[in-house]
């Protein structure tokens, strides 16, 4: 196991089982899934998190589809809506969007190849180390993204 600049741990391809039937998975598409779990277990209050690419297609999740597919075709919805209105008023790209719920919140952050992180917590999480925890994520899985892991990613989502 080895740690990035952050601290972060990147898991051994054998310990992580992000695999569709014979269709192995480079190690960049396993450090992005293993970088959503992670993130579920440090954040206290985190629900559950996904990555949507800019089209609208999960590419990958923490709960392993307990509510993946709504939870990213929501997450997809809104920061469609959130960029019609950016463009509209003019005021530049969307850089994060909040939903703030009787129960819980919904907070999207973008990525910076179009695609994006949402995450779903319970109203007792702290937004601020929410908020930063998910700029550490996105900035990670940015880097991360490469074309040939998000088509790895949208390769396994759908042999699930």
């Amino acid at each position: 196991m080895t740690h990035d600049d952050h601290g972060y741990r990147h898991v051994p391809a054998a310990a992580t089982p992000l695999r569709g039937p014979g269709h192995p998975v480079s190690q960049g598409a396993m450090n992005v899934r293993w970088l959503l779990g992670d993130f579920l277990q440090l954040v206290p209050g985190v629900e559950e998190a996904v990555v949507v690419s800019s089209d609208g297609l999960l590419l990958a999740d923490s709960q392993q589809g307990m509510r993946s597919d709504q939870l990213s075709a929501i997450v997809s919805a809104l920061t469609s809506l959130a960029q019609g209105l950016a463009r509209a008023i003019e005021f530049g790209g969307v850089k994060q969007t909040m939903v703030t719920m009787d129960e819980g919140h919904l907070v999207v952050m973008a990525i910076s190849d179009g695609s994006c992180l949402g995450v779903y917590s319970s109203l007792g999480c702290d937004l601020g180390v929410l908020a930063y925890q998910m700029a550490l994520l996105v900035e990670r899985a940015g880097h991360a993204l490469t074309p040939q892991v998000r088509s790895e990613l949208h390769r396994a989502m759908a042999v699930r």
